[in-house]
């Protein structure tokens, strides 16, 4: 009786899930697939042809380029933030916990928000470059960040924080005894690190790396307003698509998609290799304390130093936000300070509106995020049917595929009625941008909830089932309570992430939906620097907000989200 019952019920969760996961997530990746293979009405290969073989190379460009930035990415965001984490997980000086909370500031500073801060702060007409030129008298500014450098710099600032995260938590769990045990057979420390220490690092790093990869290949920000003439395959998607050629785009899109799985199916096999559980449940890894005076405040001040330099761009956003609009034009630097931006945003309805936009967005794609993620998290770690390895996939293929990439596979898929549509066009209405946001955070929930669901013991569930309670009782008030940390760290970082949309939200934005992110652009354009700042300072201020509150009434840290 009980295994018919849970029989049913693995069919009236499968049947949805599979529906929303078909619906939004393979339908729209087919049709891209088969825009891709269209010229002129007939099926072909010419598209592809024509991205290889075009005498301008413009497309290979793009693609490597992609991939150069990508693997640089990886390799500067790893060798800040490995070094990071084990200085603040194995060293105890002054300042170390105030220093170790300030490495994550990079999170609330949303994408665009964080290259604009770059831009005033380190472009050719930034505050430092100049501040230097005045200082030293020189004639011209010594430095300024763009191209490359410029996307690389903001990377690696960015993006960091995943290596920083992940290897703390793996360090934190690394049995110290088995270290130990290399000491005492004579291992240097070079050799405990190469032969102990890293192995067990290794399926952290290759999460980060991971992450980091597939976020610099689908990176829009930056390369939109620092490359100039560098070109990148996600610029050239959102090229192709304002050109009207909409065959190119869904070429492009699939060779953008091609690639990206490819690297998370490599690092998937690397890490597979070798097995890196440990065999021992010793203590977590403790710090020592650094005796040496000198050594001891050199940490504190490279900490100190280390800090301005992480909240420098969220000062320069927050200076610029107090300057108003047409009051630093010729000026090296800004001259008049006052709220007026602020005035503005809270006084005239139609300014605020992006704010108002983005927040209605992001509660009801992350609200969607939540059920769905919570659902179909229990169905895949607790319940057995045939299929199981396929819908693990269609719920991890937004996470492989890059935002661009997302916003053209609904733009192919519901620029026309259909059954998935309810029998409408969804691209151009407001429906669209929750959608896009939904689709692109299933995984943040999904495997978030599955790492607590695996610790959760069978028997809780069991024993409220044979005491009489229904499944959704049981669901509600015993599984759901126990796993709730993990389900709110992957909807936090999904509202996060939702805030400060930007690649999928300018393909795919209309006047009325416009999300603050579309507006800051915006405002950059009419080269309201004031206003487009004040804007950024809502973002940031937005994101701190629910963080605190995640912290204070949820005990879900901004950490666990990572």
């Amino acid at each position: 009786m009980m295994k018919n019952r849970n029989h049913r019920l693995t069919i009236y969760l499968l049947i949805p899930i599979l529906l929303i996961l078909i619906a939004y997530v393979l339908y729209p990746s087919i049709k891209t697939l088969i825009e891709s293979l269209q010229k002129d009405g007939i099926y072909t290969l010419a598209n592809y042809s024509d991205f290889f073989v075009q005498e301008s190379k413009t497309n290979l460009e793009a693609l490597w380029n992609s991939v150069y930035i990508s693997v640089l990415s990886v390799i500067a965001s790893a060798l800040i933030g490995i070094p990071l984490a084990f200085i603040f997980n194995r060293y105890q000086f002054p300042g170390r916990g105030f220093f170790a909370s300030a490495a994550i500031m990079p999170i609330v500073l949303p994408s665009l928000v964080g290259v604009m801060a770059f831009m005033f702060l380190y472009g050719e007409t930034g505050l430092i470059p100049n501040a230097i030129k005045d200082l030293f008298g020189l004639e011209k500014v010594p430095f300024s960040i763009g191209g490359v450098s410029g996307i690389l710099i903001v990377h690696a600032y960015t993006m960091y924080v995943y290596f920083y995260m992940t290897v703390s938590s793996a360090i934190n769990k690394i049995d110290p005894s088995l270290e130990e045990a290399a000491y005492n057979l004579g291992a240097s420390k070079f050799k405990v690190f190469w032969k102990v220490t890293f192995p067990l690092l290794t399926p952290a790093i290759v999460a980060a790396s991971l992450l980091v990869f597939m976020i610099s290949m689908a990176s829009f920000s930056a390369p939109f307003l620092l490359a100039g003439g560098y070109r990148v395959l996600s610029l050239q998607i959102y090229f192709s698509k304002i050109n009207g050629d909409m065959e190119i785009a869904a070429t492009q899109s699939v060779i953008l998609s091609i690639v990206s799985i490819s690297f998370l199916l490599f690092m998937r096999w690397y890490q597979n290799r070798k097995d890196y559980r440990m065999a021992t449940k010793g203590i977590g890894a403790h710090r020592s304390e650094v005796k040496n005076p000198f050594l001891k405040w050199v940490m504190v001040v490279c900490g100190v130093i280390g800090v301005l330099i992480l909240l420098l761009p969220h000062l320069t956003i927050l200076l610029l936000s107090l300057v108003p609009d047409g009051t630093w034009t010729w000026q090296t630097y800004p001259t008049v300070f006052n709220i007026e931006n602020y005035r503005l945003l809270l006084d005239d309805p139609n300014i605020w509106k992006p704010i108002k936009n983005s927040l209605l967005l992001a509660i009801i794609a992350t609200a969607g995020n939540f059920v769905f993620g919570v659902f179909t998290s229990y169905l895949l770690v607790k319940r057995k049917f045939i299929g199981k390895s396929f819908i693990d996939i269609l719920v991890m293929i937004p996470w492989a595929l890059p935002a661009t990439v997302i916003g053209m596979n609904l733009i192919f898929a519901f620029n026309e009625p259909n059954i998935f549509s309810f029998g409408h066009i969804l691209v151009g209405t407001f429906a669209i941008l929750p959608l896009a946001y939904f689709v692109r955070h299933i995984p943040l929930v999904v495997r978030s909830t599955n790492a607590v669901l695996e610790q959760l013991d069978d028997s809780l569930e069991e024993a409220s089932r044979n005491l009489g309670a229904k499944w959704f009782y049981t669901f509600r008030r015993v599984i759901l309570p126990i796993i709730m940390p993990g389900v709110l760290s992957g909807t936090l970082l999904a509202f996060i992430e939702s805030v400060g949309e930007f690649p999928t939200s300018v393909l795919l934005y209309t006047l009325a939906n416009r999300p603050i992110s579309i507006e800051i652009m915006n405002q950059l354009r009419m080269f309201n620097m004031g206003q487009a700042a004040a804007y950024g300072m809502f973002q940031i201020a937005l994101i701190a907000i629910v963080l605190f509150i995640s912290n204070k009434f949820f005990g879900v840290k901004a950490e666990q989200s990572l």
